[in-house]
């Protein structure tokens, strides 16, 4: 695609196809430069406080005026961008999307108070909120056209009225201690009328029990990925045709598949192994009497020590190069603490790891709280001190060396 010159403005009547960049008056007369890449279909708007996670910094109490992008289109001609996502309280995109479709719509709200929004004109065919741990809740009156909706973060936040989605997805905030007491999801309101719900947890985080399956009395589609308990209150929900079962580490008390007697389709993928191949055994025999009608499979059968690798430290989401050193350091700081015969030891250990980030660039937030889960799991690791290293001496360890 051509460079279009810096000074071109967009304007609603053009059709702009072309990457470039382009003057947009986004909060104000040409107030932001849009930069288009060739190929790149979404676009993140938000604070400046997140840096390069945002193309468009606007800050998350000003007024947006969405209709800019009615100007851009795809190389198709299709509306641009496709995918949205936006930090911040303007929620001036449902009125928007009552006339241009949205085709997956990503919003962070940060709400100081209570707020009732409408959407049930708005075309959004995939919306995902994303709340954080403080700020007002969110009371949402659902679109009435079909659409999916995924609900991540503090859950407590969310209510929803209306047409139910035709599927829902919940990711809510759980612990990364997989020992901590299960946790139990909020009640939901009119969210518990759906038939395809999709729970997400990490693999190795606190459990989410499944007792809270039973508020959803018309499920037929049932996904689960990660760690969960109470896998046996399974078998009450005798109605359903489909279920998925991924990056699951404990499934042992789950029920046998002849338990439902309506299952067309069967996914487990990256499950813990024991259960797996009973799995595979159960599947097989079930296709003997009834021909499974959608598809059926059991693949990535994984062993304990699998588990650690790829999941037991918080830094699998970093990028390869800030893992890599992540890894090395907490590699060095557990082999200390291994020879470690006294607090002062300990503290060594830990303060050497964490001053290891006081230089590089990217630890913000995010990795700040990866660091200090990571200082925590170095501490309950093996040592030669006789009492353990307390949570609270570790973070004090790890408070007082650290820049980030």
């Amino acid at each position: 695609m051509t460079e279009v010159p810096n000074d071109n403005h967009a304007r609603p009547s053009a059709s702009v196809r072309e990457a470039g960049r382009y003057p947009i008056d986004l909060t104000g007369s040409r107030s932001h430069t849009l930069v288009i890449q060739p190929g790149v279909g979404s676009l993140s708007i938000g604070p400046s406080q997140l840096g390069k996670k945002a193309d468009l910094h606007v800050a998350p109490d000003e007024r947006i005026d969405w209709t800019v992008f009615d100007a851009f289109a795809t190389p198709a001609g299709s509306p641009w961008p496709r995918f949205l996502h936006y930090t911040g309280s303007d929620a001036g995109f449902l009125d928007w999307a009552q006339k241009r479709p949205i085709e997956e719509m990503t919003w962070a709200p940060v709400l100081s108070a209570d707020t009732v929004m409408d959407a049930s004109q708005s075309n959004i065919y995939g919306l995902h909120i994303e709340l954080g741990p403080s700020g007002g809740r969110l009371s949402l009156k659902l679109p009435k056209k079909p659409f999916r909706l995924n609900v991540s973060g503090d859950l407590l936040r969310f209510s929803a009225t209306g047409n139910m989605p035709s599927s829902l997805t919940l990711a809510p905030r759980t612990s990364r201690r997989k020992n901590d007491p299960p946790f139990t999801l909020p009640d939901l309101d009119e969210l518990h009328q759906v038939t395809s719900l999709t729970l997400q947890n990490t693999p190795l985080g606190q459990p989410i029990s499944l007792d809270c399956l039973d508020r959803f009395p018309n499920l037929d589609s049932l996904s689960l990925w990660g760690n969960f308990c109470d896998m046996d209150l399974l078998a009450r929900h005798v109605q359903l045709t489909n279920l998925e079962l991924r990056f699951m580490p404990d499934l042992k008390d789950l029920p046998s598949l002849d338990t439902w007697p309506l299952l067309d389709r069967f996914i487990a993928y990256n499950v813990e192994e024991t259960t797996g191949k009973r799995l595979r055994q159960q599947m097989k025999a079930r296709a003997k009497t009834r021909p499974w009608a959608g598809y059926a499979s059991v693949s990535q059968l994984r062993k304990s020590e699998w588990w650690t690798s790829e999941f037991g430290r918080p830094f699998s989401s970093w990028p390869k190069r800030l893992a890599k050193l992540a890894n090395e350091a907490y590699n060095a700081a557990q082999a200390a603490l291994a020879q470690a015969r006294s607090f002062a030891d300990a503290e060594a250990a830990i303060t050497a790891f964490t001053v290891r980030f006081n230089t590089l660039k990217g630890i913000e937030t995010t990795e700040r709280e990866d660091l200090g889960e990571a200082v925590w799991q170095l501490s309950q690791s093996d040592h030669l001190i006789g009492q353990p290293i307390t949570e609270e001496m570790a973070q004090h360890w790890f408070d007082a060396a650290r820049d980030y």
